[in-house]
């Protein structure tokens, strides 16, 4: 037992060395350019042309501050993940780097191979593959959490800001100076992206493309109508006061039938977690009484096939009753 915890804790601290080595070697060049910036020196790479097809000049405001010749942002771009991991990050409202929550999530799938493998005892320890991937994918699913539970809130107070923007236009107020008086009035996480849109419009950027990239940022239909209406009475003219309090309207009756769907199917999503929950509490309570019966699907070949396949089939269960109560307004 002593050489295992041993062998565990030199093959952790291995990590680390290597994790540290890493990052070390993928901030240094950027550490350098911070520098020369720092000290007035120039920089002969920015003189140079690009690649083919590419900008010579990027406005530094429109670059990323992530480091570009981190291994993990190399791996990124070559999946072609980079934009959308970093999207779900910026969803999430987090100030994290794509590259930092993939080395985050390697390091944690990294541990808990390593803690499966040689601390449990050998019936457990052909599950260090699956401890793997479950922490790997841990980062993950709190990024995705946040993000939903940003959205939530930003959908709640949308219309109001809606009927916030028209009550300013009466007032003479234009439509850009009522975008910055709400980061004023409203809360996180509507004041944070309406001030990120008036930023980006008031230091350059088309409206045209700083609220097509609101939209990207807060992935809502309700904020692709507020887009779409804006463009179309930019290009058609209009009441736009009108449009956007016939638009809070609109949103707060999808909201009403939204909740009554919701209420309607609540014993459908009820009945889903249950079924669903039961034959893992029958399993542990077989464990608890007989482990010699439920051992069988541990340590026979056979029984890893059997509870793999029992494992998906409730899945895929769960899963299609998932998508039966799932109805989209």
């Amino acid at each position: 037992m002593l050489f295992t915890v041993l062998l565990f804790v030199i093959v952790l601290a291995g990590s680390l060395l290597l994790f540290n080595v890493f990052g070390a070697a993928s901030g240094g060049a950027e550490a350098e350019k911070v520098r020369d910036r720092l000290l007035g020196r120039p920089d002969a790479k920015k003189s140079k042309k690009g690649k083919k097809g590419e900008p010579e000049g990027e406005p530094a405001l429109m670059k990323s501050d992530e480091p570009q010749t981190s291994l993990s942002v190399k791996l990124l771009k070559r999946l072609e993940l980079a934009e959308r991991v970093q999207g779900m990050i910026d969803r999430a409202g987090l100030r994290w780097t794509a590259s930092g929550l993939v080395q985050t999530a390697l390091f944690l799938a990294l541990l808990g191979f390593n803690f499966v493998y040689f601390l449990l005892p050998p019936p457990l320890d052909n599950f260090a593959l699956l401890a793997a991937i479950a922490a790997f994918s841990l980062p993950f699913v709190y990024v995705q959490s946040q993000a939903n539970r940003r959205l939530r809130r930003f959908e709640e107070q949308f219309p109001d800001s809606l009927e916030f923007i028209a009550r300013s236009m009466r007032a003479g107020h234009a439509f850009s100076v009522s975008l910055e008086m709400i980061h004023r009035e409203f809360a996180e996480p509507l004041a944070g992206e309406y001030r990120r849109t008036f930023d980006e419009q008031n230091l350059g950027l088309p409206l045209d493309l700083a609220l097509q990239n609101l939209a990207k940022r807060v992935p809502l239909l309700e904020v692709q109508f507020f887009v779409s209406a804006v463009l179309l009475q930019k290009r058609t003219g209009g009441n736009l006061a009108e449009l956007l309090d016939k638009l809070a309207y609109l949103i707060r009756e999808r909201f009403k039938l939204r909740g009554r769907i919701r209420a309607l199917s609540a014993h459908g999503k009820l009945t889903a977690t249950a079924l669903t929950c039961i034959p893992m509490a029958v399993a542990v309570l077989m464990f608890m009484s007989n482990p010699d019966y439920i051992s069988f699907f541990i340590r026979d070949e056979m029984g890893h096939i059997m509870a793999g396949f029992c494992v998906g089939l409730q899945i895929i269960g769960y899963l299609v009753m998932k998508k039966i109560v799932s109805i989209e307004v």
